[in-house]
């Protein structure tokens, strides 16, 4: 005759199902957290603002993620977004959509958010205007897969050294690290005078903020992808 497991078995038994279905039950609650691939930008990240473009003038230079620009390719370039973004851009004015690629830094002006290559403008029917009130959302990122450079302000930028040297000697008593970057444009050599080392845009944005009042500046924030 077979004998059944003993009170004992069968209690270790029992606490150890009991151990099993507590895993498994833990498992199917919660999923692993989520990373963040870029800190403060998530996939769904909103910004709105003014768009401008940029298009024959730029046509095969260099961008600050180390492609050639091409405007008839569906890209933009935003100051601070991680170099890779995905955004769906949406116009405020027509509701037409258009999905780009972040590969380049800028618009270089104040109260715009973001510079489409022409082949964006046009897909938004911008061209005309030459800006637009858009909706911009991160979907995603590609290619470029590394961190992000520090952000920066950028308090002006001149067509003389001189000039650029003179703002940021006033600017130094505040922030000492300051530097000047010299870009070679269509329209000629710029001198850009940039202050300040910050790990988030509310830091960075309030530096700007200080600045402007201080200096009567029209002050913006970049990162420095070098």
């Amino acid at each position: 005759m077979c004998r059944g497991p003993s009170f004992r078995t069968a209690r270790l038994l029992l606490l150890a199902t009991g151990v099993v279905l507590t895993l498994f039950g833990h498992g199917c609650r919660s999923a692993p957290p989520s990373v963040d691939r870029f800190p403060g930008y998530p996939v769904g990240y909103v910004e709105r603002g003014v768009a401008s473009w940029y298009g024959p003038g730029f046509h095969g230079n260099k961008t600050a993620n180390g492609e050639r620009y091409d405007m008839n390719r569906l890209t933009a370039a935003h100051r601070t977004l991680p170099l890779g973004s995905v955004a769906t851009v949406r116009s405020l004015t027509s509701g037409r959509r258009v999905t780009v690629r972040i590969n380049d830094r800028g618009p270089f002006a104040k109260g715009r958010i973001l510079d489409l290559s022409l082949a964006g403008a046009q897909a938004l029917g911008m061209t005309g205007n030459g800006t637009d009130r858009i909706e911009l959302q991160v979907v995603g990122y590609t290619g470029r897969a590394d961190g992000m450079g520090v952000l920066r302000v950028q308090v002006g930028s001149f067509a003389e050294q001189q000039n650029a040297r003179i703002l940021l000697e006033q600017i130094r008593a505040d922030y000492p690290g300051g530097r000047i970057a010299q870009a070679d444009l269509f329209e000629g050599r710029r001198y850009r005078v940039q202050v300040g080392q910050f790990a988030t845009e509310s830091e960075a944005q309030s530096a700007s903020t200080r600045l402007d009042r201080k200096y009567n500046l029209q002050s913006y924030v970049i990162r420095d992808d070098g």
